[in-house]
C-alpha cells in the first residue's frame, strides 16, 4: 500500500485575521448598593422636610414617612406595575440652567430606574401615629374608661416602639411636637398640671374623629374600583326570569312602583308571580318595567324581572360603612378597630337600620332565587337522566337482539362467515346483462 505524505501546518501568517472588537461610545458602570427609588413630594414641603422611620399605626412595624415642620406629616403610597409586565423609568436631569442663549439644552443627564414604582407622599393625620400609645391593647373588652390615668405626652410617646424609630428626633421640632399634641387633644380628655398638659383617651371623641373622616371620604366619592366591589355589588338584588301568558290585546304591561316582584319556585305545571306591598320599608322598592316580548304566534317569552333597588339613603350608608372600615383596617390596630366597629353598629352615632333591613331583604331574595334555580336544575337533570336511561335501554335491547340472532344461526352459516372472499366475484356478477 503506497504511503501518503502528510501535510504540515502552515506558518502563522496563514491564519485568518482577527477582527478587532469595536469599543462602545458609552461605558456602563456597575451599580452598587440598593437601587434608587422615585418619590413624588408635595410642592408645599419646605427644604427642612426629612424622610424618617416611624412605627406603623396598624401593625407597629417600621415604615417611612415624610415629616415637614411647617406642613405636617405624610405617608408614602406605593404605585407599581403588575409583576407580569415589568417596566422601568427613564429620569432626565438638568445641570445648571435648562437652556442657553441659543436655545440648546445644556448638560442633560438621564438615569434608568430598574423598577417602575412610584412613592407618592399623601398627608396623614398624626393622631393615628400616636393612637397605639394612647390605647392599651391588653385592656379587656368592656373595661371602665376611668381606669386609664392622665399621662403626659412624653409618657405616651415612651410606649411606642423605639426600634428603628426617629420619633425622638422629630419631637425636638417645636412645630411638629405642637401639631402632634393638638391632634392628641382632639381624641383625649386633657387636664393641666402646672405648665404641662395631661392626656387620657376618650373613645367617644375617637369614634367621632374617625367617623368624621369617613363621612368626608364617602362624600367626596370612593374610587371607582372600591365603589363597584364594596358598594354596588353587595346592594345588587337577584334578577329573576319569569314567563307570562300573552295578554288579550297584546303589547306592553307595567306594574306600579309600590309592588315588588319576589322570585317563586318553578313548577312543571304552572308558574305565577306574587307581588307584595311594604310601605314601611326604608328603601325604594321598584318592580320591573321590562316588557314581555311575543312571537308571531302570540307565545310569551322569558322576561327579566328586577326585584328591589337601593335608595339614595341606603347607598350613602353603605359608602359610609365602607369608608369607615377602610380607615380602621389601614390606620387603626385590630383590637381598637373592632371596638370602634362595635360602637358604630350600636347606632348611637349613625343609624344603619335602613341599610341592615335592605341587606336582609336582598339576602332573602338571593336565598329564594338560589332555591328556585336549584329546583330548575334538578328538573333539568331529571329530564336528562330520563333521556340517558332511555338511550341506555335502547342500546341494551339492540345488543340482546344481536345476541339472540347470532344464537339462532347454524354452524354452516358461521363457518361461511370465516371464509376469505377477497378474490372471489360476487354472485350478482354472473347475472349481469352481456
Amino acid at each position: 500500500m503506497p504511503r501518503t505524505r502528510s501535510t504540515k501546518t502552515g506558518p502563522a501568517d496563514s491564519k485568518e485575521p482577527v477582527t478587532p472588537v469595536s469599543s462602545s461610545k458609552f461605558a456602563l458602570t456597575s451599580s452598587t448598593g440598593p437601587p434608587p427609588k422615585l418619590f413624588i413630594l408635595p410642592k408645599r414641603a419646605t427644604p427642612e422636610a426629612r424622610i424618617v422611620t416611624l412605627p406603623n399605626p396598624r401593625h407597629g412595624q417600621p415604615a417611612r414617612y415624610l415629616v415637614c415642620p411647617d406642613t405636617g406629616i405624610y405617608e408614602f403610597t406605593k404605585i407599581a406595575s403588575p409583576s407580569h409586565t415589568p417596566r422601568s423609568w427613564l429620569v432626565e436631569t438638568h445641570d445648571g440652567s435648562t437652556e442657553t442663549k441659543t436655545g440648546d439644552a445644556t448638560d442633560i443627564k438621564a438615569q434608568v430606574m430598574m423598577g417602575a414604582e412610584l412613592y407618592i407622599a399623601t398627608s396623614i393625620d398624626p393622631v393615628f401615629l400616636v393612637l397605639p400609645a394612647l390605647v392599651d391593647s391588653q385592656v379587656a373588652k368592656g373595661s371602665d374608661e376611668k381606669k386609664r390615668l392622665f399621662l403626659s405626652s412624653d409618657d405616651h410617646f415612651d410606649k411606642l416602639p423605639e426600634e428603628s424609630s426617629h420619633l425622638s428626633e422629630i419631637l425636638r421640632w417645636e412645630k411638629t411636637r405642637g401639631l402632634i399634641e393638638r391632634r392628641m387633644a382632639a381624641i383625649c380628655d386633657t387636664v393641666e398640671a402646672g405648665d404641662e398638659s395631661m392626656f387620657r383617651l376618650n373613645e367617644d371623641k375617637l369614634l367621632a374623629t374617625v367617623l368624621g373622616k369617613a363621612q368626608k371620604m364617602s362624600a367626596a366619592g370612593l374610587p371607582a374600583s372600591m365603589a363597584d366591589k364594596f358598594v354596588k355589588r353587595p346592594l345588587e338584588a337577584p334578577v329573576i326570569l319569569q314567563k307570562r301568558s300573552p295578554p288579550a290585546s297584546g303589547g306592553q304591561k307595567e306594574t306600579s312602583d309600590s309592588q315588588v316582584s319576589t322570585p317563586q319556585t318553578d313548577s312543571a305545571t304552572s308558574q305565577s308571580t306574587v307581588t307584595t306591598t311594604d310601605s314601611a320599608m326604608s328603601f325604594t322598592s321598584q318592580a320591573s318595567t321590562a316588557a314581555t316580548s311575543f312571537t308571531a304566534d302570540g307565545l310569551a317569552t322569558d322576561t327579566i324581572m328586577n326585584t328591589v333597588e337601593a335608595s339614595t339613603e341606603v347607598v350613602t350608608l353603605q359608602s359610609l360603612r365602607v369608608a369607615f372600615d377602610f380607615i380602621c383596617s389601614n390606620y387603626v390596630a385590630p383590637v381598637t378597630a373592632e371596638l370602634l366597629c362595635q360602637r358604630l353598629q350600636s347606632g348611637e352615632s349613625v343609624d344603619f337600620a335602613p341599610l341592615d333591613k335592605y341587606l336582609a331583604k336582598v339576602a332573602e331574595l338571593r336565598a329564594e332565587a338560589f332555591a328556585s334555580r336549584a329546583t330548575t336544575d334538578f328538573s333539568r337533570k331529571r329530564a336528562f337522566d330520563e333521556e340517558e336511561e332511555e338511550a341506555r335501554q335502547d342500546k341494551k335491547r339492540k345488543l340482546e337482539e344481536e345476541k339472540k340472532r347470532k344464537a339462532n344461526e347454524s354452524r354452516g352459516v358461521r363457518d361461511l362467515k370465516k371464509v376469505n372472499t377477497s378474490g372471489m366475484k360476487k354472485l350478482s356478477h354472473f347475472f349481469k346483462a352481456k
